[in-house]
């Protein structure tokens, strides 16, 4: 890449105003959000913001999307945050890709921590697959997203969407490379070793989701282990 004048860099980097949405993209990896009311983010996404805009990190017995905060007994989970206020909010998520989705009546699945932002019009409800919880780091919290508005998640790199259907058969994918699914799927967990290789966890091909149906389900190229803190 030739030298730039400082003069066209700050041009070129210029956040840019090309949609009437409240969620837009300003780079693959950094979402504004121009804020007039309340959205949720992912807690500890915030990198600037402009305006009066207030954070709250909600209660285990916020409604709606403040389910997401839910932990279990073992003090895992992940959390978001309430963004209030008028002004501009600009998230990211260790430059993850961000990929924007706007939801006309769907449900989709999404893994937990791929939750970037999500629109107050949406519902959610989160899900946890147990029998996963002493296998991978955190289990496997999933969040219901349905309604209309716009959903922010994210991804390590280019995602990848596999149909799901009679034809192709049942489509296995990694818990830990698995983002999102379609709402029609419920996938079912599957080993092939003993719980004493477990123990060691082994590779991620040992423990796997399949899913089986009519649909489709989002993998990314990296296997991303989350490890949840405890309070």
């Amino acid at each position: 890449m030739s030298v730039r004048t400082l003069q066209e860099f700050l041009a070129s980097s210029r956040e840019k105003d090309v949609s009437g949405d409240a969620f837009e993209l300003e780079s693959p990896h950094m979402l504004e959000v121009r804020l007039n009311g309340m959205v949720w983010a992912k807690a500890g996404s915030m990198v600037a913001r402009k305006g009066g805009v207030k954070f709250t990190r909600q209660g285990i017995m916020e409604q709606g999307l403040g389910n997401l905060l839910k932990k279990m007994v073992s003090g895992e989970g992940m959390q978001l945050m309430k963004v209030e206020g008028e002004g501009r909010v600009y998230l990211a998520d260790s430059g993850k890709k961000i990929t924007l989705l706007r939801l006309a009546g769907e449900a989709i699945f999404v893994n937990g921590n791929d939750v970037l932002a999500v629109e107050s019009g949406i519902e959610s409800r989160i899900t946890m697959m147990r029998k996963v919880a002493g296998m991978l780091s955190g289990g496997l919290f999933n969040v219901r997203l349905s309604g209309s508005g716009i959903v922010a998640i994210t991804s390590h790199y280019e995602p990848l969407t596999l149909p799901v259907d009679a034809q192709t058969g049942p489509v296995f994918t990694d818990p830990n490379a698995t983002v999102a699914w379609s709402g029609g799927l419920t996938p079912e967990i599957v080993t092939d070793i003993s719980l004493g290789t477990l123990l060691g966890r082994g590779s991620g091909e040992s423990i796997q989701l399949r899913f089986a149906g009519e649909g489709w389900v989002v993998v990314q190229p990296y296997e991303e282990v989350v490890f949840q803190a405890r309070e």
